[in-house]
């Protein structure tokens, strides 16, 4: 009877916890799980590498353990790349085709409008559902994740500072590292994703720009480039090479050039842009041939921390 008394009075006690008690008590035994036991792998990383090589160790009969800080797996690929910037090229394109096509089949407007909220969430729907599918698949291989901030302590240790609150420490005989890239800025300038922007910024804009300049003709830039331009941005790409997406054969980039052209897209290759005034609602690059508004994507370079 005593037992089941004091039974009752600690569910009543554990009824009267507040949710930020509840939360630090949740995190507590999420680090107290993580801490106690040692892993054969630990991977730094839940990206296309990480998360394919936590699911194959796992598969190969590894305790296994996968260390994200986003909150999301799948890296910058699924989350703030090549997913959703296809998702807003396919939204794009549908609102081009009907704009500047679909007259030509018989098939008119009379009121054709932008839902940019919309065209965002259905972008942040196919990023979800793929990001599931990957935590469905640790589940599937009984990978343990691990939610947070992730740095070496030991050779054999990564303290994790998790999304939730608190932190834990994550043992392994051996840690794969494989933290992925972030974005490379320009010397000098503070990217503040409002009005200078990455090509993560780009891909979130509350609003369609007037006015898009973007440093760099990489894919990734043409890709941002093309989106907006498409939904009505005036936009101007300046490329250090002689010629945009230079990695690319001769061939492709020439007819990719032309589809650029046809769009309305203003190119300027082989003209290193320079920065020039950051205003409270606009800034200014200059380069050889233009002077225009906000800049976004000069490229990606690898992430310089030991921790992710």
């Amino acid at each position: 009877m005593a037992m089941a008394s004091l039974a009752r009075r600690r569910a009543a006690d554990a009824l009267l916890l507040r949710r930020p008690q509840a939360a630090a008590w949740a995190s507590a035994l999420r680090g107290y799980a993580a801490s106690a036991e040692e892993s054969d792998v630990v991977v730094i990383g839940g990206g296309p590498g990480g998360y394919v090589a936590a699911i194959k160790a796992a598969q190969m009969g590894l305790k296994t353990t996968c260390i994200e800080k986003r909150g999301t797996l799948g890296g910058t690929c699924l989350n703030v790349g090549c997913i959703p910037s296809k998702a807003l090229l396919h939204s794009s394109h549908m609102y081009h085709e009907a704009k500047n096509s679909f007259v030509h089949h018989g098939v008119k407007f009379s009121n054709l409008e932008i839902d940019l909220p919309a065209m965002m969430a259905q972008k942040d729907k196919a990023v979800a559902g793929l990001t599931k599918g990957i935590e469905g698949l640790f589940k599937k291989n009984k990978v343990d994740y691990v939610k947070g901030f992730g740095k070496f302590v030991s050779p054999s240790e990564v303290s994790v500072d998790l999304i939730d609150g608190g932190s834990a420490t994550v043992k392994g005989k051996n840690i794969i590292i494989a933290t992925g890239s972030d974005v490379k800025s320009l010397p000098g300038v503070i990217i503040d994703e409002k009005k200078i922007v990455s090509s993560t910024g780009a891909l979130a804009l509350t609003e369609i720009p007037k006015k898009l300049v973007v440093i760099g003709a990489g894919y990734i830039g043409l890709e941002m480039g093309s989106v907006w331009n498409r939904l009505g941005t005036e936009v101007t790409v300046v490329e250090f090479a002689p010629d945009i997406v230079p990695s690319m054969d001769g061939e492709i980039r020439k007819q990719f050039q032309r589809m650029l052209e046809k769009q309305k897209n203003e190119v300027h290759a082989q003209d290193k842009g320079s920065w020039g005034r950051h205003f409270w609602e606009w800034c200014q690059v200059d380069c050889g041939a233009c002077s225009w508004w906000r800049a976004e994507c000069a490229g990606s370079r690898y992430c310089p921390r030991i921790c992710w």
